[in-house]
């Protein structure tokens, strides 16, 4: 089968490697129908999360159809399924309280040791996504072993498209997750900083939950307009004081809730985050935590933190006298999919939710280092690739102004 494998930063390739196969009853095969390289994929290609080896299968948005089942599977055959990034057993003590991402028996036991000794406890599974979290090859392939079928994917009935229910993989929920995690209230203006999928996906929920305001910050046009048409209120933090903007938004209070969906890349020049940079580019130090810094100094006493964006490491500088003193919550982790796939996709059949306003470009497999580049380097044209395995030509370059989601094509 082609996949798309991982030789160290900012070099990705296609080439044809062993198709999986069943090694365990609750196993699973899916022909992947289609595939999306998300904002955390760009971690791995420049080569900041730990754990990586070369020959690495990336990718963990994916759904497909089944083509073969273990004998404890509860799949069927030909049914089309989006399977969760997090690979979680069902059994153990947290998947017991849905909190799936902190499955205990998803990492296998040789590679434990990698990840508790960065972070204290051992990472669930999680599909292409390095060693620390099992070493899973991912799913920007022709094909992708599920291991406990009988607990991640859920069922697309016929009438949903695939790029209807494609994100309910990762960024979807871990929008919906993110906001949930700020306890929005209906009198509450939330701020989110980064407007790439995730950014979008938590406006979108935050103001689905009911808040009265979400002030959306970036400095990419088009990823600002886009979450002008969700109906948030923007800042462009390259033309505008960040912290100023929102004391004079919230009348001097601070904002009562915080979402940092940019995470361990975060752009902006303060002093700061340049040395953080510098650190990044030499190797002495994962994580720019100039978002979440800023965030949290933004929220007003007694707010609430979320924190989405994906962090790997050691921050300097960290605010901790602010979080203490404020008295502030802080709630992130890695989303725990398997607990709201039900609900949303019921909301994207209700036609409460639009998941494909930020489809930017549609490219065959082939094509995925290209899509890596691009998306990399050109993030305000690029807001989402979606790759489709066993296509020639994909189905169009970039998503034109008039573009129409399958859901209001299905209405008229």
């Amino acid at each position: 089968m082609k996949a798309l494998i991982w030789h160290g930063k900012h070099d990705i390739r296609t080439e044809t490697v062993e198709d999986p196969e069943i090694v365990n009853p609750r196993d699973a095969i899916i022909e992947v129908t289609a595939t999306a390289i998300c904002g955390s994929d760009l971690h791995l290609y420049d080569g900041v999360i730990p754990g990586m080896r070369a020959g690495d299968i990336l990718g963990h948005e994916f759904m497909g159809r089944v083509v073969e089942t273990g004998s404890k599977s509860n799949l069927r055959k030909g049914e089309r399924v989006v399977v969760p990034f997090t690979i979680s057993c069902g059994a153990c003590f947290h998947c017991s309280i849905t909190q799936y991402s902190a499955c205990e028996n998803s990492n296998p036991a040789e590679k434990q040791d990698l990840s508790a000794t960065v972070y204290g406890h051992p990472m669930a599974g999680l599909f292409g996504y390095s060693h620390l979290t099992g070493g899973y090859s991912g799913g920007q392939a022709e094909l992708v072993r599920v291991p406990f079928s009988d607990v991640g994917p859920i069922v697309i009935p016929d009438h949903i498209e695939d790029e209807e229910a494609l994100f309910l993989s990762d960024i979807l929920p871990t929008g919906w997750m993110a906001a949930e995690n700020a306890s929005i209230g209906p009198d509450d203006t939330v701020a989110v900083w980064g407007c790439g999928p995730v950014g979008l996906f938590a406006v979108q929920s935050a103001l689905a939950m009911g808040a009265a305001r979400v002030i959306a910050i970036d400095h990419y046009p088009h990823r600002l307009e886009l979450a002008r048409n969700l109906g948030a209120e923007v800042i462009d933090f390259h033309a505008t004081d960040v912290r100023e903007a929102l004391m004079e938004l919230s009348g001097g209070i601070g904002v009562d809730a915080v979402i940092d969906a940019v995470g361990m890349e975060a752009h902006g020049f303060a002093i700061d985050n340049m040395i953080d940079i510098a650190k990044q580019k030499v190797g002495i130090g994962y994580d720019r935590a100039s978002a979440l810094k800023q965030a949290i100094l933004a929220v007003r006493p007694g707010g609430r933190v979320s924190v989405p964006g994906v962090y790997g490491g050691m921050s300097d500088k960290f605010p901790v006298g602010a979080v203490m003193e404020k008295g502030l919550e802080i709630r992130t982790g890695q989303t725990h999919v398997q607990r709201y796939l039900a609900p949303l996709l019921a909301m994207i059949e209700e036609g409460k939710l639009d998941t494909t306003f930020l489809i930017s470009h549609r490219l065959p497999l082939d094509r995925g280092p290209e899509a890596y580049r691009n998306f990399h380097s050109k993030q305000n044209e690029w807001t989402k690739v979606v790759l489709r395995p066993g296509s020639e030509s994909g189905e169009g370059g970039r998503a034109g102004a008039g573009a129409m989601p399958a859901a209001a094509e299905r209405a008229q």
